[in-house]
């Protein structure tokens, strides 16, 4: 056996039960559901090659969760130790097999300025004084802007943030189409 690729895995018993549940649970992420089997898996047989090969997934998926138990496995025995709850070792452990953030730019409108600028555009546009029977992206783009709603908005972010919240039929439609 490679001993490189077989990092002892000691669950608690409080961690397998869990684990179980958690692997059995019906309506939970399956993401979830399979990162508790590799644990699980792993925990059987420390050999990352049969687990992945078991489960059917790659060397890489099962080291990376085996590897992030294990960076979490100092916490989680201290609070097994000082006898946390159930729902709070659970928790603990759903937090450990999440996904991690994705890198990336911030957002950049909050959700309230997105609230704000669709409900500009719920607005009949001759209320704001626009000469216009329907709104279009750069004519909500520009109002937004002068409202003070954003610093700075391109007709197309405009334009992609009705789109992507407008109801399957709407009654009326929100922007002009070209």
């Amino acid at each position: 056996m490679n001993t490189r690729h077989a990092i002892a895995l000691t669950l608690m018993p409080a961690q397998l039960a869990l684990l179980q549940r958690l692997a059995r649970r019906q309506t939970a992420d399956q993401r979830l559901v399979r990162r508790a089997r590799i644990l699980l898996a792993l925990g059987v047989d420390p050999c990352v090659e049969a687990a992945a090969r078991r489960l059917r997934l790659t060397r890489l998926t099962v080291r990376h969760w085996r590897d992030r138990w294990l960076q979490a496995a100092p916490q989680l025995r201290q609070a097994e130790q000082e006898q946390a709850s159930e729902p709070a070792l659970l928790a603990l452990i759903e937090q450990t097999l999440a996904d991690a953030p994705r890198p990336g730019a911030p957002a950049t409108f909050s959700p309230e300025q997105i609230v704000q600028l669709v409900a500009v555009a719920c607005e009949p546009p001759e209320q704001s004084g626009r000469p216009i029977d329907h709104w279009t992206a750069r004519e909500l783009a520009d109002e937004a802007k002068k409202r003070g709603l954003v610093k700075d908005i391109s007709p197309r972010s405009a334009g992609r943030f009705l789109k992507r919240g407008r109801p399957a039929a709407a009654q009326k439609p929100l922007l002009a189409e070209r």
